[in-house]
């Protein structure tokens, strides 16, 4: 069992940056790769940004420029630092992670962080 918890959400103006912190525990894995996705009210849950085991990152269109993605191999820990935030970011931000326990993959969900940018 791999347990992911966030910090760092909050509200902010438009404009304005935010980091977001997800630290993942357990016993005995190796991650793939980790990631945020955020999903806004009445909207699916979409993918802001990954990054690999590899450090290769990918970013949805819309946070290109503004969200960056960095990973603290040492701790097992995800970063998202949002800047230029805009309202249309406000959203629940849940971090992801693709664990490998022995022979098997796995997919784990933080709780989720509340972000909100006020116009």
């Amino acid at each position: 069992q791999v347990q992911l918890v966030e910090s760092g959400g909050g509200l902010v103006q438009a404009g304005g940056s935010l980091r977001l912190s997800c630290a993942a525990s357990g016993r005995s894995f190796s991650i793939a790769s980790m990631g945020w996705f955020h999903q806004a009210p009445g909207k699916q849950r979409e993918l802001v940004a990954t990054i690999t085991s590899g450090g290769s990152t990918n970013y949805t269109d819309s946070v290109k420029g503004r969200f960056t993605i960095s990973r603290d191999y040492a701790k097992n820990t995800v970063y998202l630092q949002m800047n230029s935030l805009k309202p249309d970011d406000t959203a629940v931000y849940y971090c992801n992670a693709v664990v490998y326990v022995g022979n098997n993959v796995y997919i784990y969900w933080g709780q989720g962080t509340q972000v909100a940018v006020s116009s």
